[in-house]
């Protein structure tokens, strides 16, 4: 038996938002004060290490519950499976439905048990749970499904990463232009096709590492203090994920049997560019070798950081060749990886 993913779906907002849209913003440092550069400087410092140039929004009428149904349905139809079958539904997000105009995150019920009244289910026995992994939730998920089905628990689990960042950001703050809204499904489950999840690794680093993402209060000196927006330290992930990333990817590789040379892929969480080019560089400098050309698909010029979104939401467009110049074929080897809030990091080993 192996565990595969045998479906993909993905829900990518229509509201655009360019860069250009921010030209109206009013940045201010962490400590209220004015940005030294112009607006116009700042979005263009911004694109030149993100690589970031548009990003999208769901509708205001829409949420994070809603996305997530509307990219299950497309796997479950990908996968051409009957959704009464599923055993279980892993929603991984981090901020559950924040409604336009409000600053309450709703996490209860699930985002996942949403999803499930979305899809009509009636069976009782599938299961409905989200997980809180910040932006390696979907892989984490993923994991955690190949697990139930490992023991017996479970055949065929219906795994989403949906988030609608737009909700939690604060306008002053440069890094908002970082964030966007999507959401990725999977339908994970047992096979006896050759292939699948071969190997994976998985981490948290909290002993001083775990503030770096954080809830914080706005920019803007006279904001209400009692509203909190999605924070981070940049520079502080930078640096960890450039030492941290590429030996979790080595130690999964490792565990898997395959070589270097066999990787056909490598989808990793659409953070930043500059960053994941030299995540990339790393992991294959421990090997002495060039990054092959062509290797890393990547959405980020154009859809922004969408959290637990990000890798699944990639991977279906490769899949159902949206993304120019990518593609997967049946037999190669590929892999996930992530790193993001508490901080967490994982990678997957998967033949495809």
């Amino acid at each position: 038996m192996t565990i595969k993913i045998t479906g993909t779906g993905s829900y990518i907002p229509k509201v655009l938002k360019k860069n250009t849209d921010f030209l109206q913003h009013s940045f201010k440092n962490i400590d209220g004060s004015d940005f030294p550069n112009s607006i116009e400087k700042t979005i263009e410092k911004f694109k030149d290490i993100t690589g970031i140039e548009e990003r999208r929004y769901i509708d205001d009428n829409l949420n994070t519950s809603d996305i997530a149904f509307k990219a299950a349905e497309n796997a479950i139809k990908n996968a051409n499976l009957n959704p009464e079958e599923l055993d279980y539904i892993i929603v991984a997000t981090n901020y559950g439905d924040v409604k336009k105009g409000t600053n309450q995150s709703d996490m209860v019920p699930s985002i996942a048990s949403r999803v499930k009244h979305k899809l009509r289910i009636k069976n009782p026995k599938c299961v409905c749970y989200d997980i809180l992994f910040g932006c390696p939730g979907w892989i984490e998920s993923v994991i955690q499904a190949q697990a139930f089905i490992k023991a017996g628990m479970a055949r065929k689990c219906l795994v989403i990463g949906s988030e609608a960042l737009s909700r939690v950001v604060d306008v002053h703050d440069r890094d908002s232009m970082i964030f966007s809204d999507g959401a990725g499904a999977s339908i994970v489950e047992a096979s006896e096709d050759d292939g699948g999840i071969l190997a994976f690794e998985s981490a948290t680093h909290a002993y001083s590492e775990f503030d770096y993402i954080y809830f914080g209060k706005s920019n803007e000196a006279d904001s209400d203090d009692s509203t909190r927006y999605i924070k981070m330290n940049g520079r502080k992930i930078y640096e960890f994920a450039l030492i941290n990333v590429p030996k979790a990817m080595k130690a999964c590789l490792e565990k898997s049997n395959c070589d270097i040379k066999d990787l056909k892929k490598i989808f990793i969480h659409q953070a930043n560019e500059k960053m994941d080019q030299a995540i990339l560089k790393r992991f294959y400098k421990q090997y002495n070798t060039e990054v092959p050309e062509g290797i890393m698909p990547m959405s980020i010029k154009e859809l922004g950081n969408s959290s637990v979104a990000t890798v699944p939401t990639l991977l279906d467009m490769v899949i159902h060749k949206k993304l120019e110049g990518q593609n997967i074929e049946k037999g190669d080897i590929i892999m996930f990886a992530s790193v993001g809030a508490g901080m967490n990091i994982n990678a997957i080993i998967y033949k495809y």
